[in-house]
């Protein structure tokens, strides 16, 4: 009967601590950069479906001026067209959402009356009846505080036709400086584009 001995540190051709061949690491390491690119694939898969459908986009302004250097950097990439008059977007760009946002929307898409409301401020202009005293109070302006923080690095594109959130980022600027809120800038447009990209 043959006895075969291992000496410390040798290991068994078979065992559980035999090393793996290279084409089973290599194997292995395919198999990570697939499961890798799968996530990334399902990451970019929950872009809003009617951001590609934007094309004209109007920039509210922004804390510290972010939406000067946002609107240079969205014409450089050249995906979006930038306006100036919001009646022609299709979608704002904000970073803040709340009671202070749709104010500002409401100045900026005003909904038209109803037809029975209309009617009766036309009538009521025609014929004049008792005045109300209670016009005649001053009334001050109502604050209305915001339930987001403004200048905290959100940036969100809303659109114009049903108000839905269409893309949303997070880049918080370091500080105020020319340099800083330029790459800020330079991020957000590149996380959009990419997006696009991975939408299409």
């Amino acid at each position: 009967m043959r006895v075969k001995l291992y000496s410390i540190g040798t290991r068994r051709p078979n065992g559980p601590d035999a090393r793996p061949p290279p084409y089973m690491a290599s194997r292995r390491l395919w198999l990570v950069a697939a499961s890798m690119m799968v996530c990334f694939s399902a990451w970019g898969a929950n872009v809003h479906p009617d951001l590609a459908e934007v094309k004209k986009v109007y920039l509210l302004p922004m804390t510290s001026g972010l939406d000067q250097y946002l609107a240079n950097r969205l014409t450089q990439v050249g995906r979006f067209e930038v306006v100036t008059d919001p009646a022609v977007a299709d979608a704002v760009f904000t970073d803040r959402l709340g009671p202070a946002f749709e104010d500002k929307w409401v100045e900026l898409y005003p909904p038209p009356p109803p037809p029975d409301e209309e009617n009766k401020s036309k009538e009521a202009k025609a014929a004049p009846g008792p005045r109300n005293m209670m016009e005649d109070l001053p009334t001050g302006p109502v604050n209305r505080i915001s339930s987001f923080s403004r200048g905290r690095g959100n940036i969100f594109l809303v659109s114009r036709k049903d108000r839905a959130v269409l893309w949303s980022h997070f880049k918080p600027a370091k500080n105020t400086r020319v340099k800083e809120l330029d790459s800020v800038a330079d991020d957000i447009a590149d996380q959009l584009h990419r997006d696009l990209k991975v939408k299409k």
